[in-house]
């Protein structure tokens, strides 16, 4: 049975309520200043804060808050339970929502629905200034549904989004174990410290042990286990896939790749979500050579915009392909690297993981059109890099794949989730699907 059938045309303003206290009005001192993202939602600390406070507005739980002349592209935040209270700035919109007849959390999630978008798009059209304040936005029309169903939908919403967030925190915990684990082996030489004291390496098996030196050697980088050599990446690439700017438009030919790694989508990727879209169409003719097999690195070449740093990688593993049970295939803003040893694949991940981390890579990026791009060949040639012998980059792949599989399976299992939520929301926003349906297929996931 669709909610539709108890579905109430409202306005905002018959449902929500401007709040304009002011710092100086209340008794609570030192409070934070929150900033608004339209990406990131409330953030804990705010870009620029006056020095006098006194006129900041205040935001408790429960309530919204959104740039005025940035609502049309999504500045604007829900203070969940999460949050303490607060302050925003003196320019923006604070609302709250009406007790009995608009449940906040619900209301978190219509304002990422269809109505929402459609009404702030079209409220922003016309000035690349405009400002749309409470007194606009209360005119715009909405439905709202009975506040059973919105707490149910509310709950339906927020528990995928829970289980998105715990799997967060999960590969958040097994990146930092691979990290750990490269930073140990690789950066602090630990192992061969140990050795050089006269001690068993912690955490090491015989075999694997055995495979350190004892002693360091002098290097231009300073000392470094012996055997071991300054290189770099070029010493280890087999072939470099460059770019393919493809078509402009899609492609009407069947069983094309739907997986495509694009540059906005690598953040994502580390936690396992794939783009179902490339940038830009590629042609069947560049299908095939960006096809990514197990091992392969995809990085990214272009930021897409002065502020996003360019150097991302993505590792792809047999694991993920097989779990996709699709084809893979990067986007003309990456490079594909494919090694001469598979072996290497894990070791390289990470030290470029590292390198971008701690800004290496920046001071190989250029370009003149305000567009970052990373200047990959020069840095393969130029970056140097302390490479271990074959045998031990085996070891390394053996004792960090199992946690980077299950980062990727986890990740896998986000994207699902969330591919979930987003449809789930408009159907249950518009009462096209029951709570009941909805609960259902929630069930057969988690």
């Amino acid at each position: 049975m669709s909610s539709r059938t108890t579905a109430q045309a409202a306005t905002i303003g018959d449902i929500a309520f401007e709040s304009k206290v002011r710092a100086d009005a209340i008794s609570e001192s030192g409070l934070r200043v929150y900033g608004v993202d339209r990406t990131d939602g409330l953030t804990p600390d705010a870009k620029y804060t006056s020095k006098d406070l006194g006129r900041y507005k205040v935001l408790r739980p429960g309530m919204f808050a959104y740039n005025p002349m940035r609502l049309n592209i999504g500045s604007i935040a829900y203070c969940t339970d999460k949050h303490a209270v607060g302050l925003v700035s003196p320019d923006y919109v604070v609302f709250g929502c009406k007790p009995g007849i608009l449940d906040p959390d619900y209301f978190s999630y219509a304002i990422k629905g269809p109505e929402w978008r459609q009404w702030t798009t079209a409220a922003g059209v016309g000035s690349v200034r405009v400002r749309i304040y409470f007194r606009e936005l209360a005119k715009m029309q909405i439905t709202l549904l009975p506040l059973p169903e919105q707490k149910a939908i509310a709950h339906i919403l927020g528990t995928l989004d829970d289980k998105i967030e715990l799997i967060r925190r999960m590969n958040s915990t097994l990146e930092a174990m691979a990290r750990a684990l490269f930073q140990s082996w690789f950066v602090d030489f630990d192992p061969v410290r140990a050795k050089l004291d006269g001690r068993k390496p912690s955490g090491l098996d015989a075999a694997t042990a055995a495979l350190f030196p004892a002693h360091f050697q002098d290097s231009s980088l300073g000392h470094i286990p012996q055997g071991w050599k300054l290189g770099v990446l070029n010493d280890l690439i087999d072939t470099v896939v460059g770019g393919d700017w493809g078509s402009s438009e899609p492609s009407n030919e069947e069983n094309l790749p739907t997986f495509c790694i694009r540059g906005a989508d690598i953040p994502s990727l580390q936690e396992g979500g794939i783009g179902k879209m490339p940038t830009r169409f590629l042609k069947r003719s560049s299908l095939e050579k960006r096809s990514l097999s197990g091992g392969d690195l995809a990085i990214e070449i272009s930021g897409g915009s002065p502020t996003q740093s360019t150097g991302r990688p993505v590792l792809v593993s047999e694991n993920l392909l097989q779990r996709l049970k699709k084809p893979l295939v990067c986007s003309n803003f990456c490079r594909i690297v494919k090694l001469k040893s598979p072996a290497t694949s894990k070791f390289v991940y990470l030290w470029l993981r590292l390198v971008y981390e701690n800004g290496e890579i920046f001071q190989f990026e250029n370009g003149t059109t305000g567009i970052k791009n990373f200047a990959f060949t020069l840095f393969a040639e130029k970056n140097p890099l302390v490479i271990p012998p074959p045998e031990l980059c085996e070891a390394f792949d053996r004792v960090v794949s199992p946690i980077l599989e299950q980062h990727q399976a986890n990740g896998i299992q986000s994207s699902t989730l969330s591919a979930l939520r987003d449809t789930l929301l408009p159907k249950l926003l518009s009462g096209k699907l029951s709570v009941a349906k909805a609960t259902s297929e929630l069930e057969a996931v988690t």
